[in-house]
């Protein structure tokens, strides 16, 4: 009897800065071109183009869309797939899915970048073995996808964590970049962010700088924020920032337990090392987590 071969699936990780699409047999990627995103238009002709080279070569299963957001991730609702009103130039009330489902009759899966990501660190990176675990990418934004149970948390929306405030550092002055709210967490530590708050670009700034001080305690201060109000076994940090500083990460986990002031004593350092890392799929964790959704999207359709 011979076994079935695995389902040829696609995706789209529509970021701030780059979209990557990604062609899967199965979760495992055979192909993957990254495009700038650029307007609506010229992104999502660019990357439909890609699927539909790849469709006509051989028929796509099913296409996963792993989006920024905020975007409506509820199936019923009649936006869903659709990005609603956010800091990116001219992506507001941009319908994803609608453009999508114009060009392939496949099913479809949606849900943000960080989420897809999410579920593939917990299937097959740092999060495996996890019944709960906060993936958060530091990058053009920030934002943050929930697993618990090997499920993405929705509710309302999605989780819209980078737009939360955190305690401030004695004597903080920087106003932050956030056009809606100024100094919530994405407009402290994202990358526009750190550019303007920095004295010089964040790459040619020394790790050691005290400069550094107030965005760590900044991500520190996320992260305790995480610790207390989800309790995830792992806390996962990727994108653009904290792949080119890592120093970030690992002295907002030194920083951690002052934060903590001893009010969580199973979370001593060591605990901690373990709880937050960076992913383990690294720069694959996005294009992955869409061909997850598209996986999903084949099954749920055939339910």
């Amino acid at each position: 009897m011979t076994q079935a071969s695995p389902p040829r699936l696609a995706g789209i990780e529509l970021g701030g800065t780059k979209t990557i699409v990604t062609l899967g047999d199965g979760t495992r990627i055979l192909e993957s071109h990254a495009l700038p995103t650029a307007t609506p238009d010229e992104t999502l002709e660019a990357a439909l183009a890609h699927l539909a080279a790849w469709q006509a070569a051989s028929p796509l299963a099913a296409i996963g869309i792993a989006s920024f957001g905020p975007i409506r991730v509820t199936p019923n609702a009649a936006d869903y797939g659709t990005i609603l009103r956010t800091p990116k130039p001219g992506w507001s009330n941009t319908g994803v899915l609608e453009w999508v489902h114009a060009r392939f009759a496949c099913p479809i899966g949606v849900d943000t970048d960080v989420n897809a990501a999410a579920l593939a660190e917990h299937a097959f990176g740092a999060g495996q073995g996890c019944s709960s675990l906060v993936y958060i990418t530091i990058g053009t934004g920030l934002g943050a996808g929930i697993v618990v149970d090997g499920r993405p948390v929705h509710g309302l929306l999605h989780p819209e964590l980078g737009h939360i405030r955190t305690r401030r550092a004695p004597g903080a002055t920087f106003a932050g970049t956030c056009p809606f709210h100024g100094d919530c967490i994405e407009g402290l530590i994202s990358g526009p962010a750190l550019e303007a708050r920095l004295p010089a670009h964040p790459g040619k700034l020394d790790p050691a700088s005290p400069a550094w001080d107030e965005v760590v305690h900044d991500l520190a201060e996320l992260l305790s924020t995480l610790v207390l109000s989800l309790s995830p076994q792992r806390i996962i940090i990727g994108g653009g920032v904290a792949t080119r500083q890592p120093h970030l990460v690992e002295r907002a986990r030194t920083r951690l337990p002052a934060i903590l002031a001893g009010y969580l004593p199973d979370l001593d350092h060591a605990a901690i090392e373990r709880m937050i890392c960076l992913p383990a799929l690294g720069a694959n964790a996005g294009p992955v987590g869409s061909l997850l959704l598209a996986h999903k999207a084949l099954i749920s359709d055939k339910i």
